[in-house]
């Protein structure tokens, strides 16, 4: 979801706290009791801030319409969603359940609760791709919420003006960019820092981050081929750089400072709202001629505390929510903005998702998607955004780039994998 939801941390970020960055000590609840207890249990729950109107609200909705515990909902409207979760999972006062992405580390380290025995009856009606990610030594770990497909927005009167065609390689894209860079407008946004089209460019190269065998997988000729157009579309003046938000956020796209946005689906209705029917999307372009186009699909799950005092109560509440109340599922996942629900037979059904854009970006998501790799961990992917800070920004060899992030990822492989 976009503005608040801090998509600029969306996994990139996440678990710098559980590796020693983050102070310890208590968490202050945001929010209030918004939940009913027959039973009494009482629960907590943690949620980062939605930026759309109205996601506070339904989490609490949801929350109060369950009559087997007191559900208390925590609402953290700070940009340090991850470090605070962190933080608070290390004191008395952790939430039961929490909102994060897949990482390997928090199965590993117990703080993750097996969710297998309540998934494994509704298996087949979840996302195949959602189940592998959220899987570790063949249980589940993690309920999916939402997938977060992210593609490129595009302005069609920007490039019918400037005769461009939509991009299917990279160097279609640049070569766009630079026709479309026109005045104050650049051709192109892909967020300040480039972070979030890393992994889209490797597999739009033909290669992936780690293989089936949890080996490297990213350091081939397509992927240095692909840094070395980044570097050129980098110095080139085409790319908007310095934007008043990032790339999570739509704004750029719907105030005119760009032709071409790399966004995330949660965007569509405030991009329809601001440009009525002037806009369409397309995948990551193929990086070289032997690469597929791709498209990284994010999202959000929720997890069970096992460390936490109520694992069993907090479990049937994620199985009440999450598994059973179908309609609070596809409210969340169509009402504040336009996200994927994970599971096939919602996803089949969701009406707002079957025309238009949101019909094309589902097709999108289901021809060329590609899901987080649980295994894949804030380390290494700090070792790839440092290869970026080298090799695109400032001109570093990428072979040689590429061989020092292969020393820090491999480490961390050794760790995990032995």
């Amino acid at each position: 979801m976009s503005a608040l939801s801090n998509r600029n941390f969306d996994r990139r970020t996440a678990l710098r706290a559980a590796l020693g960055l983050a102070a310890a000590g208590g968490l202050a609840a945001c929010g209030g009791n918004t939940g009913r207890s027959s039973s009494g249990d009482s629960l907590v729950q943690m949620f980062h801030a939605y930026g759309e109107a109205g996601t506070e609200q339904a989490v609490k909705r949801y929350a109060k319409a369950y009559k087997g515990a007191n559900v208390t909902t925590q609402w953290i409207t700070s940009a340090d969603y991850e470090s605070k979760l962190f933080s608070s999972l290390l004191t008395k006062n952790a939430p039961d359940l929490f909102e994060f992405h897949p990482q390997i580390q928090m199965v590993k380290s117990g703080q993750v609760a097996d969710l297998t025995d309540l998934i494994d009856p509704v298996k087949d009606d979840f996302n195949p791709a959602d189940i592998k990610s959220h899987t570790v030594d063949g249980k589940i770990y993690g309920v999916r919420m939402i997938d977060d497909p992210q593609f490129f927005f595009y302005r069609k009167s920007m490039l019918e003006k400037a005769k461009v065609e939509v991009p299917t390689t990279l160097d279609e894209l640049m070569e766009a960019a630079a026709k479309l860079t026109t005045g104050k407008v650049k051709g192109l946004y892909m967020g300040n820092d480039l972070h979030s089209v890393i992994n889209p460019m490797i597999w739009s190269a033909g290669a992936d981050t780690l293989d089936e065998k949890n080996q490297i997988a990213y350091h081939t000729e397509g992927v240095i081929e692909g840094i070395k157009k980044m570097r050129k579309l980098f110095t080139s003046g085409d790319l908007l750089l310095g934007a008043p938000t990032e790339s999570w956020d739509p704004s750029s796209l719907n105030q005119g400072l760009c032709a071409i946005q790399f966004c995330g689906m949660w965007a569509m209705p405030q991009i329809q709202d601001a440009l009525g029917d002037d806009w369409g999307v397309f995948p990551f372009p193929k990086t070289v001629d032997s690469g597929k186009q791709s498209v990284y699909n994010g999202g959000w799950s929720m997890f069970v505390n096992a460390k936490g005092k109520n694992v069993d109560a907090a479990k049937e509440y994620v199985k009440w929510l999450w598994i059973d109340q179908k309609k609070y599922q596809e409210d969340w996942a169509t009402s504040y903005g336009f996200h994927i629900p994970p599971r096939t037979s919602l996803a089949k059904t969701a009406t707002k998702l079957k025309s238009g854009n949101a019909a094309e970006g589902v097709r999108l998501f289901n021809e060329f998607g590609h899901f987080d790799n649980i295994g894949w961990t804030q380390a290494m992917i700090t070792s790839l955004e440092d290869v970026f800070a080298n090799s695109v920004r400032k001109d570093m060899d990428p072979e040689k780039a590429l061989d020092k992030a292969d020393v820090a990822v491999n480490r961390e492989l050794k760790k995990l994998f032995g």
